[in-house]
């Protein structure tokens, strides 16, 4: 089921699977096409953002203009897990990704999810599989019927935890600021 959620992905497709907390929805991060078909799907204001998965620090390189002894040390302590880091963005990056002059992103420690954005071989989206303002899905099932059998293909791995959705905090040099108070407690 990987090699055909890496395939979707790659033909500019939407793929739902599972994360720590709950599903979310994947396209290609650097598909501007992908990324505006999932945005008119979550039916979501133009003005917000996507967060994304990355396999690691090299993936997260490749969005990053920068990343700080301050950002390298919050990955060392918290990544995988559910804190997501909005760094400096490169240059020439989608507008449905950048926010503020930042990219976020982060490593996800459930298995699936890892396993997905390793076999895609490039940066995904990772919003929730829901539409704007309704509660996120927690099962494969719920993620059908938000969306229907045939607007994405769907990564089943059972019921997700639920619980509180990861910690947003931008980071610019040694300074972090809190965006959205989640999983992660940054002393």
């Amino acid at each position: 089921m990987l090699v055909a959620a890496a395939a979707a992905i790659a033909r500019g497709e939407v793929v739902a699977f599972p994360t720590e907390t709950f599903y979310a929805l994947a396209v290609d991060a650097l598909n501007e096409a992908a990324l505006a078909k999932l945005r008119v799907l979550k039916g979501r204001a133009a003005e917000k953002t996507f967060s994304l998965l990355v396999s690691g620090r090299a993936m997260l390189a490749s969005l990053c203009g920068e990343i700080s002894p301050l950002a390298e040390r919050l990955m060392r302590q918290h990544w995988p897990g559910p804190l997501t880091l909005a760094l400096p963005a490169r240059t020439g990056l989608p507008a449905l990704i950048v926010a503020e002059g930042c990219v976020a992103a982060r490593v996800s420690p459930h298995p699936l999810a890892q396993a997905f954005v390793v076999a895609a071989g490039r940066p995904i989206t990772a919003t929730s599989a829901n539409p704007a303002g309704a509660a996120p899905p927690r099962t494969a099932s719920e993620v059908t019927a938000y969306f229907g059998p045939s607007r994405c293909l769907i990564l089943d791995g059972g019921v997700t935890p639920g619980g509180q959705p990861s910690t947003l905090a931008r980071v610019r040099g040694e300074r972090v600021e809190i965006l959205r108070q989640g999983a992660v407690v940054l002393a």
